[in-house]
């Protein structure tokens, strides 16, 4: 079996099989919790689930146990399912059930196998079952990802259009807690109603933490050169928790999505984005008119070296971010002036 995409696993589940092997791995607990559950749901008649469903966990089960457990053919039913979670726990002997399974699945056995690979870990065990299993990787979402984790979640399982600044606000304030996220998403699509679409002041009107300067609308001020506003915000960032590597990491990373799109258009901007940052697009690509290759160039110059300013300087964070922020005005300004 060769590894699919988060978004291809439902597609997978819709040409049901008789008997095979699932592996979902990766740091996002609470997406490969999802991705178990949808499994379940496909395979399992719920008039029979209290005889055809088990659930382990890897630390817990014995090879014997386990070997017995998936040798029960289904009981009154086309399929059994068996869920092993926190595989990184099973045995060197239970590792080997798992194993011969993944290889010849009986018919009507659907194995389910959940783990969080460690970072220093060399086993065959997980190569072999992305090879055998249909197998996805959910990986932990970063700050940027999560917005559009919040959008597509929303439109696809909720029907409901969430707005990017609403998203943003949402990361915003809650962080990357996917779990929370998805619980004040269901909140709010019950109080879009018939609208189907979440603005920010719904947000606001259901009782979300919104922060004071959204960190995301502080770096589209860069993108956009609106430096007199940056310099004004910045202080509520920095009151706010952010500090000076981290908005000069956030800066780079949207002036390099610009130059992207002075090089190369649009399409060059997409082939580089990544699956939930993908919305961007649509946002970058306008503001990108305002900067030429050149002048991007000059401003991660600039970026690099306040970044070891930062690292290395006695400045605080705020002289040294509004110096940059000065510098960044002042790029490409006399030509401005004279056009």
């Amino acid at each position: 079996m060769a590894s699919i995409r988060p978004g291809q696993l439902d597609r997978t589940l819709r040409d049901r099989v008789a008997g095979g092997a699932f592996f979902f791995f990766g740091d996002e607990d609470y997406l490969r919790e999802e991705a178990v559950a949808k499994v379940v749901a496909a395979y399992l008649d719920p008039a029979t689930r209290d005889f055809n469903f088990d659930q382990l966990r890897g630390g817990d089960v014995t090879a014997d146990a386990l070997a017995s457990i998936v040798a029960t053919p289904p009981m009154m039913a086309e399929h059994r399912v068996v869920v092993v979670r926190d595989a990184q726990g099973l045995s060197v002997k239970a590792r080997e059930v798992v194993e011969a399974v993944s290889k010849a699945p009986d018919p009507g056995l659907i194995l389910v196998v959940s783990a969080s690979i460690p970072s220093s870990s060399k086993a065959k065990f997980y190569d072999d079952l992305k090879k055998r299993a249909v197998s996805v990787e959910y990986a932990q979402l970063s700050q940027d990802d999560a917005p559009g984790w919040v959008m597509e979640t929303a439109r696809e399982e909720l029907g409901v259009e969430v707005d990017p600044e609403a998203a943003r606000a949402l990361v915003g304030g809650i962080g990357v807690d996917l779990g929370h996220l998805g619980s004040e998403l269901r909140k709010l699509a019950a109080y879009a109603q018939d609208r189907k679409r979440v603005t920010l002041d719904d947000v606001r009107a259901v009782g979300g933490i919104i922060p004071r300067q959204d960190r995301w609308a502080w770096f589209d001020m860069i993108s956009e050169r609106r430096f007199r506003e940056a310099l004004e915000t910045l202080p509520i960032l920095l009151e706010s928790g952010e500090n000076g590597v981290g908005l000069v990491i956030g800066m780079g990373g949207q002036l390099l999505k610009v130059a992207l799109v002075c090089a190369g258009g649009q399409q060059a901007l997409e082939r580089e984005l990544k699956p939930f940052q993908k919305w961007m697009a649509r946002r970058i690509v306008p503001v990108a008119r305002r900067w030429s290759l050149p002048e991007v160039d000059q401003a991660l110059a600039e970026l690099l070296r306040t970044d070891r300013l930062l690292k290395s300087a006695s400045l605080s964070d705020r002289q040294a971010l509004e110096e940059l922020l000065l510098r960044l005005w002042a790029i490409g300004r006399s030509d401005r002036q004279a056009a």
